[in-house]
């Protein structure tokens, strides 16, 4: 009997592994649950392009947020997960498809963390700072520059005051979920002086904390550690708060 039931675990974790493999493979998801605390954390990657209502190359590396999505709305309502720890290495891409993605973060009611690697550029910085608590690496850049658009553009003023209001947008919902203003984003935005091809500005790691953009330095094992204490706060809110209910 002690037998079968050793067999069956085995199965069944050959089974997870596999799962969790071929969530990876297709999604750049996986669950997070061998922690000490036994926290399931939700690991959600946004990587190379954020693709929007348009195709990217065939050849591009993308993050396609018609699957982002309804990950995140799963895991809103899943009632098992403790937490969201999102990897982003992106250069941005399109901007209605990131701030998309950035307010679903924004809105969860678990506890969320972002961290950066690599880069965070473009409409990746609203994505970053989406989170209840950001991290980013010191090697890593986040590069912030005025909206740009593809394609045919009418010249008349209409098409102005609609870029600005598209940068008004992105430019809004970063200063109200970091520690800069929306004076310095513009800024930063307009500096002529750093990039060779564009207009805008280059932060690295340090850089991008100092500014108010990101929270802190650091890595993978200071980003899930933030995680879990944030998931032990709310657990103990949640029960103080079950408690003063039942003493009522």
């Amino acid at each position: 009997m002690g037998e079968k039931r050793e067999e069956e675990k085995k199965q069944e974790e050959l089974e997870r592994e596999d799962k969790q493999n071929e969530q990876i493979k297709d999604m750049g998801q996986v669950i997070l649950d061998g922690n000490t605390k036994k926290y399931k954390v939700e690991l959600l990657t946004i990587i190379g392009e954020v693709e929007g209502h348009e195709s990217a190359p065939s050849h591009s590396k993308t993050t396609k947020y018609e699957h982002v999505l309804p990950k995140l709305a799963m895991i809103e309502d899943d009632c098992e997960v403790d937490g969201l720890l999102i990897l982003l290495n992106t250069v941005g891409g399109d901007v209605e498809a990131g701030l998309a993605i950035a307010e679903m973060i924004a809105s969860l009611s678990i506890p969320t963390v972002s961290l950066v690697l690599g880069g965070g550029h473009s409409i990746g910085v609203p994505m970053a700072v989406s989170a209840d608590y950001s991290f980013v690496v010191p090697s890593a850049t986040m590069v912030i520059h005025p909206v740009r658009s593809n394609g045919m553009i009418i010249g008349v003023a209409q098409t102005y005051r609609n870029m600005e209001k598209i940068q008004d947008r992105i430019t809004t919902f970063i200063s109200d979920h970091s520690n800069t203003t929306q004076q310095r984003l513009e800024e930063l935005m307009l500096d002529t002086t750093q990039l060779v091809k564009d207009v805008g500005t280059m932060l690295e790691g340090r850089e991008a904390v100092k500014e108010g953009l990101i929270d802190e330095v650091g890595g993978m094992k200071e980003a899930l550690s933030k995680l879990y204490s944030m998931i032990d706060e709310q657990k103990r809110e949640k029960s103080g708060a079950g408690k003063e209910k039942e003493v009522k």
